[in-house]
């Protein structure tokens, strides 16, 4: 969905996106029912513990990556289930979760209930490109895609934090 403006190749190389700070867990991808059903291991097999939650009467989940942490530092790393070090994400391009799909992009509720969408400040790749040039693409019908995405799943909506780029 970011090809435009991101090559699957900058991404194959940073995978910042695909390992997730103990601080940070919020972010780990939403995940549908059917999701879990069909993806019960990662890489090389290895079961994948999920976390189940209902929001907005939608039951979804989130991989539950709290046991695979070696110590109690908030800065400490650890990779999606589903990320192969040398490849890069394992799950076919139709499969992959839409969270991962739009990131850095997230939809978010405003403190006012206003839905915006928003761009996570820590892509590495990102970063690097002005502004604007989101802006476009999110104006260009991304931003449609992704509001109608998050009326099919409700709980994909992430409550606006302080840093993130409002782009619309």
């Amino acid at each position: 969905m970011l090809s435009e403006v991101l090559s699957k190749e900058t991404c194959a190389k940073c995978r910042f996106c695909c390992s997730f700070r103990r601080k940070s867990l919020w972010e780990t991808p939403l995940l549908s029912e059917e999701f879990v059903k069909t993806h019960p291991v990662g890489f090389k097999g290895a079961p994948v513990k999920y976390i189940f939650m209902t929001g907005d009467g939608f039951p979804y989940a989130q991989t539950d990556l709290s046991g695979l942490y070696k110590s109690d530092d908030p800065e400490e790393e650890v990779p999606c289930p589903f990320l192969d070090p040398d490849r890069g994400c394992i799950l076919p391009e139709n499969e992959k979760p839409f969270d991962c799909k739009i990131w850095p992009l997230r939809i978010m509720r405003m403190p006012e209930g206003e839905l915006k969408v928003c761009l996570t400040p820590t892509c590495p790749a990102i970063n690097r490109l002005d502004i604007d040039v989101m802006k476009k693409l999110v104006q260009s019908g991304l931003g449609d895609r992704i509001r109608e995405e998050a009326g099919k799943y409700p709980y994909m909506i992430k409550d606006y934090r302080d840093g993130f780029v409002i782009l619309e």
